[in-house]
Parts: structure tokens; C-alpha cells; sequence
């Protein structure tokens, strides 16, 4: 039976122990010495959380302001006008626009990262949600992307500088991109950190038992690095 992996994904995954979950420094240095690709690759975190997605009540939905940023320029689209489309272009988003911009992506153009919506403009980007949703750009309150005119420079700020978006799939898995392979090891482990603060934070009031199952840490085409549950979720909310 041929090996499921290459020789440079089977070296760098002798580096981890199987059987030991790391404290969160650890990864996230170990996570720099088994990336082996030769572009700057997305470090992810993955979580298996102990819900039941059937359930509406145990849905984990939410963000997190990640303090070293992405590592990716995030475009910007805003559904805005009048005061919202000024304020909106002011405050630095890189697409600004009513009917015209829903009109060019029906026509197929999906050229952002994040879309904003002010509450007015609702009723006509609702026709794009076949297009949108499915790719999760679709302005929702939820995540903080339908904001009022004179929120909108914040809520553009706080997409600039790092904040991402979180939901468990159908099988209660969740998978966000924390940074790139470029960042130092303290970027890393502080930007996880964050997010696991306010992955803690959005437990929904219907999960019970073990909420966070277990967490992996891992960079894009590397091996897994399981982390030690307790105290990683216990670093996350104190902050150290």
C-alpha cells in the first residue's frame, strides 16, 4: 500500500510526539518546524467541540479580534449610502457601493474578503444570499458585519487588524485560520490564544458535558499537533 503522505510531510511529522499533547508555546514553535512548503502557509486551529449541531440551542457562532492580524490583506465590500457609502470610504474599505455592486456580483464577480452591510440596504442584498451565503460573505448581526452608518469605521477597523469569524460545521468541527507561517512564535500562540478565549466565551447555553474535546494546531499541507486541552483553554482566559 503506497504512503498516504510525501517525504517531506513523513519527516517533519516525526518531530511530534504521538503520544503528547503540547502546552500552547510549544506548538506554536512546533508548528513553524514542521511547515515545509515553500510559500507562507496559513497556521490553523481545529477544534472538536463536545455539541450536538442538530440543535439550534448548541450552535457555536462568533468572532475574535486576533491581536497579531491574519497575515492577509482582507478586501472590504460595504453595502452602504448616503452617510454610510462617505463614512464607509473614509474609514478605508476597499469597496463601496449600493445596486451597482449587487449587480456585479450576480453578474459572478466575488472579488472580497468581507462583506459589510448597513441595515437599510438589507431588503436588496438579501437577494444575493444563494451567492453570498454559501461562501460565507453574507453580512449576518451574528458576526457583526450589519452595523449601523456611524459604527461602520470601527466595525472596518476591527476587520483590519484581525478579527475572523468562527461557526462548528455539521459535525461539530471548528477550522479558523489564525495567521501565516511567517509569524514569530508568540504571534502564533497569543493570536490562538484569542480565539480560544472567545470560542469560550460563545458556548451556547444548551451544550453540556466536555465543551472543547480536543484542539489541534497545524499549518497549511502540515502534519496535526494535538495541544494539551486543560491548560491551553486555561492560558486562553487568563491571557498568559
Amino acid at each position: 500500500m503506497a504512503n498516504k503522505h510525501g517525504k517531506n510531510y513523513e519527516r517533519v511529522a516525526a518531530l511530534i510526539d504521538q503520544t503528547k499533547a503540547y502546552e500552547p508555546g510549544e506548538a506554536a514553535a512546533l508548528v513553524k518546524e514542521t511547515s515545509y512548503v515553500k510559500f507562507d502557509p496559513t497556521i490553523e486551529v481545529h477544534l472538536r467541540l463536545g455539541i450536538d449541531p442538530r440543535h439550534a440551542d448548541q450552535v457555536v457562532r462568533g468572532t475574535a479580534i486576533l491581536p497579531h492580524g491574519t497575515g492577509k490583506k482582507i478586501r472590504i465590500l460595504v453595502f452602504a449610502a448616503g452617510d454610510g457609502e462617505r463614512l464607509a470610504r473614509e474609514a478605508g474599505a476597499d469597496f463601496v457601493g449600493a445596486d451597482d455592486l449587487i449587480r456585479q456580483i450576480e453578474g459572478g464577480w466575488i472579488d472580497f474578503d468581507v462583506a459589510i452591510a448597513t441595515p437599510d440596504m438589507m431588503g436588496r442584498v438579501g437577494k444575493l444570499g444563494k451567492i453570498l451565503g454559501r461562501r460565507g460573505l453574507m453580512p449576518n448581526p451574528k458576526s457583526g458585519t450589519i452595523a449601523n452608518p456611524q459604527d461602520l469605521p470601527r466595525v472596518i477597523a476591527d476587520v483590519r487588524r484581525g478579527k475572523v469569524e468562527f461557526r462548528n460545521d455539521k459535525t461539530g468541527l471548528v477550522h479558523v485560520g489564525i495567521g501565516k507561517g511567517s509569524f514569530d512564535e508568540a504571534q502564533i500562540r497569543e493570536n490562538m490564544l484569542a480565539l480560544l478565549d472567545a470560542i469560550i466565551r460563545a458556548k451556547p447555553a444548551g451544550a453540556k458535558g466536555t465543551y472543547v474535546k480536543s484542539i489541534t494546531l497545524t499549518s497549511t499541507m502540515g502534519p496535526g499537533i494535538p495541544l494539551d486541552v486543560a491548560p491551553t483553554l486555561a492560558a486562553a482566559q487568563t491571557g498568559q
